[in-house]
């Protein structure tokens, strides 16, 4: 299933309703080059009335419903729309995740089909990972590492060096 029509999507409803997210997680890592698959999208956002507010419209736009799981740590709310096969999670508390402006102050914008989604970037992704300490957060985080690692030699390889003169 080719995940980028629904993901653009969500994009433009995120922008057209003015709601406030970093995406997070595996589908945050995959957009920055990371081989990690996954079925969900996951977004940080600060829970205030205007956010509540603004997820509602964007859960309306999508025809989606929204559910509360039972997560007491993260402060969930699920937006599901069973017709495009769509499973969207917004959390306000996450693993290894302090604040959300301290995310957001890290985090690079992406473009996805001529929409722009903040993104969580590898190391916070990270930090969240080991943090939740779960089998499927283990499973990824030497794939994580190692993306990380390869990015840091790709800027180094292409920031120049100090100019010398003969």
């Amino acid at each position: 299933m080719d995940a980028a029509p629904i993901l653009i999507r969500v994009a433009r409803m995120l922008r057209e309703t003015g709601l406030d997210v970093v995406m997070i997680g595996n589908a945050a890592a995959a957009l920055q080059g990371a081989p990690v698959t996954t079925v969900d999208v996951d977004f940080l956002f600060q829970k205030t009335p205007a956010n509540l507010r603004k997820l509602k419209k964007l859960a309306r736009a999508l025809d989606a419903t929204i559910l509360r799981p039972y997560y007491p740590v993260s402060d969930l709310y699920r937006v599901m729309a069973e017709d495009l096969a769509l499973q969207v999670d917004f959390m306000a508390t996450v693993h290894g995740m302090r604040s959300y402006n301290s995310v957001k102050s890290r985090a690079i914008s992406v473009d996805v089909g001529g929409e722009v989604l903040l993104v969580a970037s590898l190391p916070d992704i990270i930090a969240s990972k080991r943090a939740a300490d779960r089998p499927r957060d283990r499973a990824v985080l030497d794939a994580l590492a190692t993306t990380l690692e390869e990015k840091k030699t790709v800027t180094q390889r292409e920031t120049p060096g100090p100019k010398t003169g003969k």
